[in-house]
């Protein structure tokens, strides 16, 4: 049977002197579905690159006393250096300045020209050096770009267009007819009402005030416009126009381009119409993700408020990073950026519920086994139920990861851990051991070994180091067999007899250093001075005190009430569903006699979104929302004072 193919792109960057944790945030979220779709089965092709030409480089090349090829040579190289310590694994990178490349654009602008989609006429408007854009007079806000919001220039010059109105309304007809063309909606809806709809001006395709471009071929006065250039690296990757083209011809159209929200534009009209006019096929999806922000808005190194990567990396180590950037932020919103946020990632995620999970299971074995893998014995009902959430998660993720859903995918994995972790204390194997049930404690035993080893499969596309120091301690590092998605697709494939190795732990819990900010291994109980653990004690136990350690344990958020409905038979109880980030959840809320549910929906209120599920009168809650009453029996909700996104962390 022939293998299914998938081709993924970033946008090709521009070549700045330091890319920020923004823009890491495309590749990582590539990176993560080239590697899944890999791990499902598919031949994969993942592209990324740099974009070289056009007048702000020609201008900061200059600058820097440099020539512009001298310039982005050195940049280019940081780049590459960046997306190997984050662990990216395309398979081409693209550079504009490359022959290959420019041979093809040429052809295709001589194509453009002989078909007549290409004339000759004179541009006069507005210019946005940075953004790369033409802008009319009427899409200018306050005079300034509509996207950077930074100066433009009036520029007059002869140059080339091409015939955007031509192909305007079989663009739009596309769209209409291929709904996740454009994702997600709101870039869909913006695309056609700002531009479509309004009527395309004819596109200035060629510039005569430079010379760092890819000359036009007939005419070298003239270089060819940076977007038509940069945008047909996506087929000239493949060998679009060259004397090979096989990749051209296994791998287009693209499944997906993933870009940032602020170049949708370029890439879902710009570029649909100019693969219309060369007779291609589109690609089948452009997703145009949100911004990563911090408390003062986007990132931009003229805010002088960027994040360094490779600074993160350093502290934290490429995994946390690439788990924070995937987890925090559904894929397609706006999403924000702390060194806090980011450290209760690694704290409670990836310390707490994955790596204490290995711990335990691992310190039980060497106790109860001596470090052996048991072969399943007596079975029981929390068995069949952890072996039927095991099976079905594979499933579960993939489905969201064909929508780029990476963070509901890791949520999902999550309450998977978390069913683990659950199951430990259900089964209670120390309990087992000390009552000599020695086949119930085999089968309990077995099944966290085979849960661990299913979770480590399905981490590699988003945390790829971390599935290897699993196996490590497992004893399976050599047995790839049991490293792939088929394995994991039946419970219980891991061989009995494996001898595990437990080692270091797999994520420390961290803190904050309070002289220089940088984290450090959060102190335990043995690193303190018995004097002074028996006065925090003493402490503690006459005031009723908590430590900041414990009250960190809570995840506290913003909430937004979705739906609001009675529970039959309990007068008191509310049952609800919110919205945590674009994670949905269920709650049973003893409000009833305070609030009608039509009144709920649509209030942002204090949720704790880390506490152990349970039932109440048969129906399941996911969290708990914060309120607070006093002697005369009143209730009012604990709510925001102004409006602020669901999610959000309440510190």
């Amino acid at each position: 049977m022939e293998r299914k193919k998938f081709y993924i792109t970033t946008p090709i960057y521009y070549p700045s002197d330091k890319l920020h944790i923004g823009h890491s945030y495309t590749t990582v979220a590539a990176d993560a579905m080239a590697r899944f779709k890999r791990l499902t089965g598919y031949d994969v092709y993942f592209l990324t690159g740099t974009d070289e030409h056009g007048q702000k480089i020609e201008r900061r090349a200059q600058a820097a006393g440099k020539s512009p090829q001298e310039f982005v040579d050195g940049i280019v190289e940081w780049i590459k250096k960046l997306w190997q310590a984050l662990d990216i694994s395309y398979d081409d990178f693209i550079r504009t300045t490359e022959d290959r490349h420019k041979a093809a654009v040429q052809k295709i602008f001589q194509r453009f020209y002989d078909q007549g989609d290409i004339y000759k006429s004179k541009y006069e408007g507005w210019y946005c050096t940075p953004c790369e854009a033409f802008w009319t007079e009427r899409q200018l806000v306050d005079g300034n770009c509509p996207d950077c919001s930074r100066p433009v220039e009036l520029v007059a010059e002869e140059s080339y267009f091409f015939r955007m109105s031509k192909y305007a309304n079989k663009l739009l007809e596309h769209i209409e007819q291929h709904p996740d063309f454009i994702q997600p909606a709101a870039r869909k809806n913006e695309m056609i009402n700002n531009f479509l709809k309004p009527g395309l001006e004819d596109l200035c395709v060629s510039r005569t005030t430079f010379n760092w471009g890819i000359p036009v071929p007939f005419d070298p006065d003239h270089v060819i416009y940076v977007w038509l250039d940069a945008l047909s690296n996506y087929i000239t990757a493949l060998g679009y126009a060259s004397e090979d083209d096989r990749l051209m011809q296994t791998f287009w159209p693209a499944d997906v381009h993933l870009i940032g929200k602020e170049i949708v534009r370029f890439h879902t009209i710009y570029w649909p119409i100019f693969l219309m006019a060369l007779g291609l096929e589109l690609p089948e999806k452009v997703f145009g993700h949100g911004w990563l922000l911090l408390d003062d808005g986007k990132m931009s190194k003229s805010k002088g408020n960027v994040i360094d990567p490779e600074e993160l990396i350093k502290r934290y180590g490429s995994d946390a990073i690439r788990y924070f950037l995937l987890r925090e932020i559904p894929f397609g919103a706006d999403g924000h950026f702390s060194e806090e946020a980011l450290l209760h990632r690694i704290n409670f995620d990836l310390a707490n519920d994955l790596g204490n999970l290995l711990n335990r299971t691992l310190a039980m074995l060497k106790k109860y086994f001596a470090g052996t893998v048991p072969a399943p014995g007596q079975s029981g009902s929390l068995d069949e139920e952890l072996r039927l959430a095991a099976e079905s998660l594979p499933g579960q993720i993939e489905a969201l990861m064909d929508q780029l859903q990476f963070s509901s995918a890791l949520a999902e994995l999550w309450r998977f851990i978390a069913r683990v972790n659950k199951y430990i204390d259900e089964a209670a194997p120390w309990s087992l051991a000390k009552t000599g049930q020695e086949s119930r404690l085999q089968s309990v035993m077995y099944n966290l070994l085979e849960s661990i080893r299913i979770i480590s499969v399905i981490l590699q596309p988003f945390m790829p180091r971390t599935p290897e120091r699993i196996w490590h301690q497992l004893g399976i590092s050599a047995d790839k067999h049991l490293q792939t998605w088929e394995s994991i697709l039946t419970f219980g494939k891991l061989p009995s007899g494996i001898q595990t190795a437990p080692g270091e732990v797999l994520f420390p819990r961290l803190e904050l250093s309070e002289k220089d900010g940088t984290p450090v291994r959060q102190a335990t109980k043995k690193d303190k001075p018995i004097s002074a653990a028996k006065e925090v004690q003493e402490k503690v136990e006459k005031q009723n005190l908590i430590s900041i350690d414990e009250f960190s344990r809570l995840d506290l958020r913003v909430a937004e009430i979705k739906e609001a409905e009675p529970i039959s038979g309990a007068d008191k109880l509310l049952k609800l569903k919110v919205d945590v980030g674009g994670e949905e959840k269920q709650v049973v809320a003893g409000i009833a006699k305070h609030f009608a549910p039509e009144e709920l929906p649509g209030k942002r209120v204090l949720f704790v979104a880390n506490l152990k599920p349970a039932k109440l009168r048969g129906v399941l809650s996911e969290g708990m929302l914060l309120a607070a009453s006093d002697d005369e029996g009143n209730l009012v909700l604990a709510t925001t004072e102004a409006p602020i996104k669901s999610g959000s962390r309440v510190k």
